[in-house]
């Protein structure tokens, strides 16, 4: 083992709970905590457990990908997960890692013989403290795009809902830019929606999408299409002027769909087909 390990790895097994004291008093120093999202118990207890895992594998070599490491990697993983869950930045993150440096090169310092041997460990405790850094922040930043992926999705659903409006029709309100993950979405959400009401039609409002593309009209056509193949028919409403005009414009063909200007136009349309008629009650 090379000089300059053998001082970090003798500094970090002797030192520990010094180590840990300073440790936990940086980290305050640097606000950690301050906002009550973590506990000071919780942070300490934290920051001895990597500081014991450290301290077992760097006796092994100082490579972090290695398999002795794993435990340490296994350890920032979970860290970085719960920080992402809990609202913390990749900064905020990174910080519990970074702010081992002070307290342990204050420890190398008092235990160097001389100055070459000072140089070279706090050189090695360097490359260390900022890979392990580097390993927490790529975990905290997968597991944010995680979290950001599952709220999109949640948001997809929540943006689709299928209302059921009478015996054996039901409709899709939709609000916003159609794109292929939410026409997948939405898609999925009608067809079953449809089966679960065995409802024979299906109507479509557009009239919350802003704009309405050569690639919009195309997922709605997929979509329209899917509606037939389960045997039900499709209407799309709220084709507004603006709409319609861009439509003729493009070229798009919607011939063989069924179109209304507005969601009660396609609801008459709906119950007509169905051989049901809406009359005024008589007054008494």
């Amino acid at each position: 083992m090379p000089k300059a390990t053998a001082l970090v790895v003798d500094t970090l097994t002797s030192q520990l709970d010094v180590l840990q004291n300073e440790w936990l008093s940086e980290l305050k120093k640097q606000g950690t905590g301050a906002d009550h999202r973590i506990s000071e118990s919780e942070l300490a207890q934290q920051g001895r457990e990597l500081l014991q895992l450290l301290s077992a594998a760097v006796a092994t070599g100082t490579d972090i990908q290695e398999e002795p490491w794993r435990a340490v990697r296994d350890f920032l993983d979970r860290l970085s997960r719960s920080r992402a869950q809990q609202g913390f930045t990749s900064n905020e993150t990174a910080t519990f890692v970074f702010s081992l440096k002070r307290p342990l090169f204050s420890r190398i310092r008092a235990a160097a013989k001389d100055a070459a041997s000072l140089g070279d460990a706090t050189w090695a405790a360097t490359e260390l403290i900022d890979a392990l850094a580097l390993h927490t922040v790529a975990t905290f930043q997968k597991s944010r795009e995680d979290v950001i992926a599952r709220q999109q999705e949640d948001l997809l659903e929540l943006s689709t809902p299928v209302v059921k409006l009478w015996d054996g029709v039901v409709a899709l309100p939709m609000i916003g830019t159609l794109d292929s993950a939410r026409t997948q979405v939405v898609m999925e959400s009608l067809l079953e929606r449809i089966v679960e009401t065995g409802s024979e039609i299906a109507i479509i409002d557009i009239t919350g999408v802003p704009t309405v593309d050569t690639l919009v009209a195309q997922h709605l056509l997929k979509t329209v299409t899917a509606i037939r193949l389960m045997g039900a028919d499709c209407i799309i409403s709220g084709i507004r002027p603006q709409i319609a005009q861009t439509i003729v414009h493009l070229g798009i063909d919607l011939e063989s769909v069924t179109t209304k200007a507005t969601l009660a136009d396609a609801l008459a349309l709906a119950f007509k087909r169905s051989g049901l008629a809406v009359t005024r009650a008589k007054t008494a």
